[in-house]
Formats: structure tokens, sequence, C-alpha cells
């Protein structure tokens, strides 16, 4: 392919929030008849590129060209209009109206008046049949399958002659057959020309459709490479911003290690698996033990922390806690058994920031004693000076109100709610995430001292493998939402577990 054939051209963009640079002068490129694969871990920009190029966000400096001419997106409304379609990774249809409907949502051809269902019955049908699909259009889009109302959604964006097609994460809920359709369906589509920008944290389904891909981190642009000549392991290298050139010619991995030592397990996991979230794993959670989970985004990390806690249910598995046959079907089952849970997301599922620190942190010791055993004010007032003195917690006073207090306060505030209830299981997921470098060190101090000194059993997750490293006595690895790997001891390296992500096959 030659300059002529690109169709979107980004030339210095650069897009900031209060606080954050989400896109730092970054380039790219679009070309037709090629599926471009965008890749990065949190926080690389992938969702802010995306908005820009779409008009729901306004970028502050740089220019879009769209066929040679620059583009100026004053709201989401303009983009469709000028051939740009995008699928999100959440389906947005209406799941109570017919296929037909959803296609031709606010376009309905009409007649006398009317709408003319004959017309729009026929249109649909042809429209659908593009994609190979076969499917009665007069039927509620609700009886279908996620993968087909994938390729509702995308008929309804190239229904407007669309001229590049924006997908979001599109195989988050797909089963593997379900993901071979789509594929044959994109792949159906850039032969005839369509521009396909492809976002997914999934290495072997960006290696098995993508043509070239793009490589962002921390909002800047690391580079754009042929897909067929760049090596997984530098694509790993590249998102995670690590030199991977003194790896080159190793591929000595150490695999379902067993810990130096037996150590009592507390809770064992056998074929536990969820559907469309985390292929069949098996895990030994030990006491005095940390066992890390290390992967890339969207390797299934997170979904066997919820797993594990309740918070979702397996399709199948079996479960025991200190030997015994035991179900955690829910959070609250999880806290009774003396279960902690700090989840990724501190804002939305960890804190309630209009409470106070006080009525924060005594939140799982309520939730386990329920709520007609109310704990005596002065009860709280000793639980809670004890917990802000033992992690430090920078606040005037146990009344503050939790969202005037500092991220990594947040974050210690969370902890402390779960050590209050004297958890014997803590399931830390991204604890160290967006706060400082003092806090961070804090907090890995306080993984570390809580295995060791107190004997509890721990889960850490966090997307900075070298942190990882540093606070897991174990190291599961996942990638693809499937665990590949276990390590211990001196096996436990960062060119090891970058090598299980990259490889295909790990035995």
């Amino acid at each position: 392919m030659t300059g002529s054939d690109a169709i979107v051209t980004i030339q210095g963009l650069s897009k900031e929030f209060p606080g954050v640079k989400a896109l730092s002068n970054v380039d790219f490129t679009l070309r037709r008849g090629e599926i471009h694969g965008l890749m990065g871990e949190n926080g690389a920009g992938k969702s802010t590129l995306i908005k820009v190029l779409t008009g729901l966000y306004a970028k502050d400096a740089g220019d879009i060209f769209l066929d040679g001419q620059r583009l100026e997106l004053n709201s989401p409304e303009d983009a469709p209009k000028l051939g740009i379609s995008t699928v999100y990774q959440e389906i947005n249809l209406i799941p109570a109206l017919s296929v037909a409907e959803n296609i031709y949502l606010g376009r309905e051809p009409t007649r006398f008046g009317g709408i003319n269902w004959k017309a729009i019955h026929a249109r649909a049908k042809s429209a659908i049949k593009k994609l190979d699909l076969d499917i009665d259009v007069t039927l509620p889009v609700s009886v279908y399958s996620v993968a087909v109302q994938q390729l509702v959604a995308i008929t309804r964006g190239l229904d407007i002659s669309a001229k590049v097609l924006i997908l979001d994460e599109p195989t988050s809920s797909l089963d593997a057959a379900e993901v071979d359709q789509l594929f044959s369906v994109l792949r159906k589509l850039r032969d005839e020309g369509m521009a396909i920008l492809f976002i997914t944290h999934f290495i072997d389904q960006t290696y098995e459709i993508t043509d070239r891909i793009t490589v962002l981190r921390n909002g800047e642009r690391v580079g754009q490479y042929e897909t067929k000549r760049l090596p997984r392991i530098e694509l790993i290298g590249k998102m995670l911003g690590r030199d991977v050139s003194e790896f080159e010619g190793e591929n000595d991995v150490g695999v379902n290690g067993k810990p130096a030592g037996a150590k009592e397990i507390f809770y064992q996991v056998r074929d536990m698996e969820r559907k469309g979230s985390v292929a069949a794993f098996d895990l030994d959670i030990c006491k005095g033990e940390v066992l890390g989970l290390a992967g890339l985004l969207g390797s299934g990390r997170s979904e066997i922390a919820r797993l594990l806690f309740g918070i979702d249910r397996p399709n199948k598995g079996k479960t025991t806690l200190n030997g015994r046959k035991v179900s955690i079907t829910s959070p609250r089952k999880a806290i009774a058994h003396y279960f902690a849970f700090c989840p990724e997301d501190r804002k939305t599922e960890g804190i309630i920031s209009d409470l106070t620190v006080r009525e924060n942190i005594i939140l799982a010791i309520q939730a386990r004693d329920g709520i007609f055993k109310t704990i005596p004010r002065k009860k709280q007032e000793e639980i809670v000076d004890k917990y802000i003195r033992a992690l430090d917690i920078k606040t005037p006073g146990p009344e503050q109100i939790l969202s005037n207090l500092s991220g990594g306060n947040q974050q210690k505030v969370v902890i402390a709610r779960w050590l209050a209830s004297q958890p014997e299981f803590l399931i830390l997921d991204e604890p160290t995430r967006g706060i400082d470098v003092g806090a961070k060190a804090e907090i890995e101090k306080l993984i570390v001292s809580l295995s060791k000194e107190n004997g509890m059993a721990i889960l850490f997750i966090s997307s900075e493998l070298e942190e990882v490293i540093r606070c897991s006595d174990r190291v599961a690895v996942l990638r693809d939402r499937k665990k590949l790997a276990e390590l211990t001891g001196d096996q436990i390296e960062e060119k090891t577990v970058m090598h299980i992500i990259a490889n295909e096959d790990v035995e």
C-alpha cells in the first residue's frame, strides 16, 4: 500500500483533561482495505483517540484528515454523516425492537406519513445478507446471540455508507465460534476496501485478524507496525514500556512450578470457568503467601478476582475452604467466610465518597454482622482510629468526608475497611493504581507484611509487572482469559512472564 491509500490521517493530536495529558502529539494513519489494530494498556489513550475521531471529544491540538480533507467534528452526530461508523463494546441496540427497527432507527423509510414496514423489512434483509447473515429481521434483536447482535450493529453502521468502521472491543463477550463468524465478516469487508480500526486487548486475535498495529502508551504513540513483522514479545514489551532486546533468543520458561516449602492451602479452586469471561482454571490460595496474577489488560485477572469473591457466578468449578467443600455464590457469603476484596475501580466500586472516613471503614464489618447488629459508636471510633494510625491515613479526623482525601489516602481507607473485618483472604485488584510513589511503596510494604507477619492469604493484581514480581511468592500468568502457567522462586522474572504471555503454546 502507498500513502495514497490513507483514508484517515491524524497529525500531532493532543488532548488534555484536568491533571491528565490523555494524548500527546499522536500521529496515526488508517488505510483503505486494512484491519488496523489499536493496542495499549489502561491509560494508553486508545479510548480518547477514538472519542476525538468520532466527535465525542474536541481536540486540543493537531489535525485530522478524512480522504485528504481536514475534518472538524462538532458533535458525535457529525461522524456518521461523514462515513465514520463506530460499534462499541456495549452493543447500543434496543432489545425490544426488531432487527430491522434497530438497523433503521431514526432513518425509517416512510409512506403516506407512516413507516413503510414492507420497505424497512426488505431493506434490512438485503443489508444483513451482505454480511452473510440469514435471520428473521422482524424478530426482536434480543432473541439472537451477542455475536449476531454485533453483526446487526455493524450492519446499521455500514448502511449509512460508512468508509471507516471502528470496532471497540467487539469480541469481549464472544466465544470462539462467534469470534470466527465476526472475523469472517471483517475479512470480507476489508477485501471490499473498507478501512477497519480494531481496538482489542487480545493478543491472539490481534495477530489473527489485523494487518497493521499502532501501539499507544501513556498517551503517546510508541509506533506503527506491520503485524506479521512484529514479534509478539516485542509487541508486549512496547505496550508495557519494557526493553526486551536483552531477551532475544531466550525461551526457557519454567511453568507450573511448586512453592519452595509446603504451605497450608486455605482456598482451593479446581476447574472453575465462566463462559465469555475466563477459561477453566485451577488455583491454590495459601496462608502466609502472596499469589500474583500477571497479564495484560483483558487477560482475565479481574474476572478471576470477581469469581473468587462471588460477584460473578461460574458455570462450573469446585472449591474447598480449609479442606471443606464450599460454594461462594455472593459477596455476602464471601465476607461471612472472612474474604475481603479491594476492587480495581476504587471510585465506583470501592469508596462511598459522600460518607466519612469512619463510615467507609466500618462498612465491611457492618455488612458481615447484618443491619440489626449495630456497632456502638465508641467501638466504631476505636476501630477507625486504630487503622488510621496503622495505615498512616492522612486525614484531619475520622469524620472527614472521604472525597476530600487524596487518591492514595482513599485507597488506604478501602484497605482499612477490609482489614478491620479481620479477613483471612484478601483480594487486591490494582491497589496502587493512580496513587503517588510514596503511597504506592507503603501499600506494597503493607501487602508483604500482612502475608508474612499476619499469615494472611493474598491475591495481588497489578498492571505493573515489576510490582507483581516484587511482591509475590507465586505468580500465575494469564493471556486472553486463560491461565497459562504458574511460577515460583527463581522462575519469577520479567523475561519469563513476558515470554509466556507472548508464546502461543506453553507446556
